[in-house]
């Protein structure tokens, strides 16, 4: 059941599943909010993969306004999200991302200032370029964005040429990976005549990483702790 609640100070819903094993603090795309069709189809995908998520709202959509705020707010917004995340699910281990703009939006403000445990960032279309205007500009600030990556992408995105966007990620070097959906375009709709919809696949990817990445920290925090003891 999904649950609506006060997200440090923006709207958001949880949906927890009852064997929930992470919390992934998810934010919309530029054009769409926490409600839209995607957002709820994808929560419900990663809740039956017992992923929780907490979508969350950017200040301009809850206000209702078309322009996306400006980078400096929405960073601010993603860290007081993620922030209050801490409070709302202090059990699950927490990675973070979101649709296209909610995804870079969430890595700059991590490269800017570390997201204090975060596990990891999943993105959901990252939008490398403007349609039409190929270039890898926006992409810049991931080396500083530490942890593992995840790219989900489909092969007709016209924001990622893959051509430009396999060599960002290769770049990034082994924490982050690349996940190609056939046939997706940059909102995952796929022909209904080439195949079914992109949304189990997303959320089996998603999961599948979620469940290496959180292996790998506990390896990593039990060799430092056997070399302390």
């Amino acid at each position: 059941m999904t649950r609506e609640l006060d997200a440090g100070g923006h709207p958001g819903l949880l949906l927890r599943p009852k064997a929930a094993r992470w919390l992934y603090v998810l934010a919309h795309g530029a054009g769409a909010g926490m409600r839209h069709a995607f957002m709820e189809a994808i929560a419900n995908e990663l809740a039956a993969r017992d992923v929780a998520t907490l979508r969350w709202e950017f200040p301009y959509m809850a206000a209702g306004r078309a322009r996306p705020d400006a980078p400096a707010v929405a960073e601010a917004a993603v860290r007081a999200v993620w922030n209050a995340a801490r409070t709302l699910v202090p059990d699950l281990p927490r990675f973070a991302g979101g649709k296209s703009f909610g995804g870079r939006m969430t890595s700059r403000a991590h490269a800017a200032e570390p997201l204090a445990d975060l596990l990891g960032i999943a993105f959901l279309g990252f939008p490398l370029h403007p349609p039409e205007k190929p270039g890898i500009e926006r992409a810049e600030h991931l080396a500083q964005a530490t942890g593992p990556l995840l790219f989900v992408q489909g092969d007709r995105d016209e924001l990622a040429q893959l051509a430009l966007l396999r060599p960002v990620v290769r770049g990034l070097g082994k924490r982050a990976e690349l996940h190609v959906i056939a046939h997706a375009d940059h909102g995952f709709d796929v022909p209904k005549r080439v195949a079914a919809s992109a949304l189990p696949q997303i959320a089996d990817v998603v999961a599948a990483w979620m469940d290496r990445v959180t292996v790998a920290a506990c390896g990593r925090a039990t060799r430092r702790g056997t070399r302390r003891s």
